[in-house]
């Protein structure tokens, strides 16, 4: 028993310095990953401050290109219209890629091409570009067109007509498509440099808590598994020591003179090969569980006739403990389909939950009842009651509620597993509402059979 204990305790060290471990790997993870991207994010911010800079001289200088070419335009236009007014200031940025100038009158577009073409030629403007004259007397564009730097293009390219810009006299814009300013890509694409390590980062942490979820729950079933073992051992123990004595006692020749004595004895003999057989009867469940090769038949069921067995069944258990067991069966439609042998065997281990866990000259409750189309088949017992805590876990194979001190309570943490495990397999469900101190619940719901022959 040393010796278990000792390996139980290094189990416990290995999984803690296991789980310390794990722990801060991912910490160091995560905070690499954090590093690494304050450091790419810090580069990335230099590099899109560094570029934007550029642009903007290269726009900068485009842009004061763009402005001499159109001042030469329009004074070429006042030239060949004889016309010897001074117009100061007469090229307008209006938008980052659009370009207003002021003239005196109407203009012909050809010639307002040609010139256009000319000027962005000789100073090497060598974009595409829509221009579009505007008539105050009509207050319209009354004339616009798509010119294309590609000689192959020609007049097949697509326009848009030009905006009309709040401006009172005549004048020609011209506008570039196919540049973009600066200030529309200040965002960069910073937020793809995150994705990538958060995405991984997400994919390690999910990975370590799942991994710690289920070292938690195998170190647990474990722990369920040798608190079996050793109740299993003892339980069968137990009823084996106490026939071998009988046996030893029974085969003393001296005993036939002593009839009461030997009737004692074969008494003794019979009550623990009883209890022999219901523990070795309580493994096989489990064992037919585990394969998942148990049969239910499917034959109409009186759930009161099941509820009077299981009763008839546990009453003398439970008058060794002073209780007794109160029948109060108030269901009108008391069947169901299920398998008669399986469906008794759990109302009987519900009824001896009942009685390990109830307090000793109290009464333990069967009641039926209707919900709709289940029937309702409670046990209650006024016993040691249950943490809410626990109740989740009171179906899970080997759990077993932890009595304190209180070592009296025997078993294998199984019966109410099978009591879960039957219920579904006949489209039920078993429930638990209890209260610590108070005592407990249990209620098995069945479907209803209403196709009675």
């Amino acid at each position: 028993m040393r010796r278990a204990l000792n390996i139980a305790g290094m189990g416990r060290r290995a999984i803690g310095t296991l789980l310390l471990l794990a722990t801060l790997s991912v910490v160091g993870v995560v905070v690499i990953q954090l590093l690494w991207l304050n450091q790419a994010s810090h580069y990335h911010r230099e590099q899109v401050a560094l570029n934007k800079e550029q642009a903007s001289q290269l726009e900068k200088q485009f842009n004061d290109r763009v402005v001499m070419a159109l001042t030469d335009v329009t004074e070429q236009i006042l030239t060949i219209n004889k016309d010897s007014t001074d117009l100061y200031d007469a090229v307008k940025q209006v938008r980052p890629n659009y370009f207003a100038v002021t003239i005196n009158d109407t203009l012909h577009p050809y010639l307002l091409e040609a010139l256009l073409r000319k000027e962005f030629s000789r100073r090497h403007i060598a974009e595409d570009f829509e221009y579009g004259i505007y008539d105050c007397f009509t207050d319209s564009i009354v004339y616009g067109n798509y010119v294309s730097q590609d000689t192959l293009a020609g007049d097949t390219m697509p326009h848009s007509q030009l905006q009309k810009l709040d401006k009172d006299g005549h004048y020609f814009g011209v506008y570039f498509p196919t540049r973009r300013s600066t200030l529309w890509d200040e965002g960069g694409d910073v937020g793809w440099t995150w994705v990538f390590p958060v995405v991984v980062t997400l994919i390690v942490f999910a990975f370590f808590a799942y991994s710690v979820w289920v070292i938690l729950r195998q170190k647990r079933l474990s722990e369920m598994k040798n608190d079996f073992i050793g109740n299993m051992t003892h339980e069968l123990k137990t009823p084996i020591s106490t026939i071998a004595l009988s046996a030893e006692v029974i085969s003393d020749p001296g005993i036939l003179e002593e009839p009461d004595r030997l009737q004692e004895y074969a008494r003794i003999i019979r009550s623990e090969n009883e209890r022999l057989r219901t523990q070795v009867e309580r493994v096989l469940q489990l064992a037919t569980l585990e394969r998942d090769t148990i049969r239910m038949k499917r034959e109409p069921v009186d759930m009161h006739q099941v509820a009077e067995t299981a009763a008839d069944s546990i009453r003398l258990p439970a008058q060794e403990r002073g209780m007794r067991v109160d029948l109060r069966l108030e269901a009108m439609e008391p069947t169901v389909l299920g398998d008669r042998v399986h469906l008794t065997n759990a109302v009987f281990n519900l009824l001896d939950n009942a009685v390990k866990y109830g307090r000793p000259g109290t009464p333990i409750e069967i009641r039926t009842s209707r919900r709709g189309n289940e029937l309702l088949l409670s046990v209650k017992d006024e016993g040691i009651g249950i943490r809410k805590e626990d109740q989740r876990h009171v179906f899970e194979r080997f759990f077993r509620v932890h009595t304190g001190n209180v070592h009296d309570v025997k078993g294998f943490g199984l019966g109410l597993h099978y009591v879960h495990q039957i219920a579904l397999s006949h489209g039920g469900g078993v429930s638990v509402h209890s209260e610590p101190g108070k005592g407990s619940v249990f209620t098995l719901s069945l479907p209803l059979n209403h196709h009675r022959p």
